[in-house]
């Protein structure tokens, strides 16, 4: 027992001998000492204050955003064992004056960047918060947190570089002037976004869930995010395309949004209509057109009306009196039918008009409002009421005009065939 007392007595004294003779080994402890006390404060910010903390805050209305506040102290808790380690470096002996001046500004600067990270996640958090709001959608602010972070990344690039130069941050900013043309140069896009944001938050340009169409871009869809360089928009074949923010400024597009908050959409479509089958109507006819519901009252209303003004200017039977046409009673048709369909709205503009005729026929246009935007239900309510209008056309002695195609040649000439010889003759 007493020999093996006399081994450890030696042994400390052999290390206390080496601690006085050899400084670096004093070095070492103390570094080792001030890197636990370091990790022990880490280990209990992290495992202990951190937790109480996010415990506390999920009882609050905060609970939601727990994890982005969680992730922001979490940052800011590696502060703690920067700071030890560059207020202990200095009770470390024998320690040269450059490294008790390089670990104090590689700890400042550690100090700088992740305060910056933690500031970065306190602007995603301000975003969240904002989104919550019911008119975030309206006016987005993703833009100026972007432009924030930008700021806040670039001062913390010239704070740390003048950290670890052991400069004034001031030295770096007045020559930075020399380097504003290249800065401009270089951030050009991000001015031009910025600007942009600010004019399309200002003026309320668009928003998220907007429908846009910009075809110079290929881009016909929603948006789905605006952000200060960007704007995404899912397109209806579900493919992504991104738009710089300033090309919406400097470019024409078109917003639907308009039209969705109106509760209709239009409806702007012609009819071509052969002009060589437009003519009078015969008695016959308007007896037989009378028995439509929708054109009874029509029918006795325009012809009393054509009677007492042939009479009263005598010129019934004559080549100057008026008669009614097919093509116009057609028209009349289509309006009342429009103003009897339920899903056209009766307090937007509704008509029905003649185009100018051209090379492809008489354009007959109906110009009215369905009273839903639903794209489905739009196509559905427009193609029923064309399926409608082609199908009873020569129910009034009317055609439709087309191309001709190579069925009409093959029926002429099938015709033509067939035609007595006499009769192709007389041809």
């Amino acid at each position: 027992m007493i020999g093996q007392l006399h081994i450890a007595k030696s042994s400390i004294d052999i290390l206390t001998q080496g601690f006085v003779t050899h400084p670096w080994m004093q070095a070492m402890l103390a570094i080792a000492i001030m890197l636990m006390v370091a990790a022990i404060a880490n280990w209990i910010a992290k495992r202990i204050v951190l937790r109480l903390i996010l415990r506390l805050l999920e009882r609050t209305s905060m609970a939601v955003e727990v994890r982005s506040l969680g992730l922001i102290v979490a940052r800011l808790s590696n502060i703690l064992p920067a700071v030890i380690v560059q207020l202990g470096i200095a009770t470390v002996p024998h320690l040269p004056a450059w490294a008790l001046v390089l670990v104090r500004n590689l700890c400042t600067a550690f100090i700088i960047l992740t305060l910056a990270m933690a500031l970065s996640g306190a602007l995603n958090l301000l975003n969240q918060l904002y989104q919550r709001r019911p008119d975030a959608a309206n006016r987005p602010i993703k833009g100026y947190v972007q432009l924030g972070k930008l700021l806040v990344y670039g001062a913390c690039t010239i704070l740390i570089i003048a950290a670890l130069m052991d400069r004034s941050p001031l030295l770096l900013l007045s020559g930075l002037g020399a380097m504003a043309a290249v800065l401009m140069l270089v951030f050009k896009d991000t001015i031009l976004s910025l600007v942009a944001s600010v004019q399309i938050g200002s003026n309320d340009m668009i928003r998220v869930g907007d429908w846009i169409e910009m075809p110079q871009l290929n881009a016909d869809g929603d948006v789905i995010d605006i952000a200060l360089h960007t704007v995404k928009i899912q397109n209806f074949d579900k493919t992504i395309t991104t738009v710089p923010t300033h090309r919406l400024i400097n470019e024409s597009f078109k917003n639907w949004r308009g039209m969705a908050e109106s509760g209709g959409r239009r409806i702007k479509r012609s009819i071509m209509i052969d002009q060589n089958s437009v003519r009078f109507l015969t008695d016959e006819e308007i007896t037989d057109l009378s028995g439509y519901r929708l054109l009874g009252d029509y029918l006795e209303r325009k012809e009393a009306e054509i009677t007492h003004f042939n009479a009263e200017n005598g010129i019934e039977g004559d080549i100057n009196a008026r008669r009614l046409t097919n093509i116009g009673t057609f028209r009349a048709y289509v309006v009342a039918l429009l103003a009897a369909h339920p899903d056209i709205a009766r307090d937007k503009a509704m008509l029905v008009r003649q185009l100018a005729p051209g090379e492809y026929g008489l354009p007959l246009e109906i110009y009215a409002f369905a009273t839903t935007t639903r794209w489905s239900d739009y196509e559905d309510i427009q193609a029923d009421i064309f399926d409608h209008l082609l199908a009873i056309l020569p129910a009034f002695g009317l055609r439709l005009f087309q191309r001709p195609t190579g069925l009409d040649l093959t029926f002429h000439s099938n015709n033509i065939r067939n035609m007595p010889l006499a009769s192709s003759v007389a041809v």
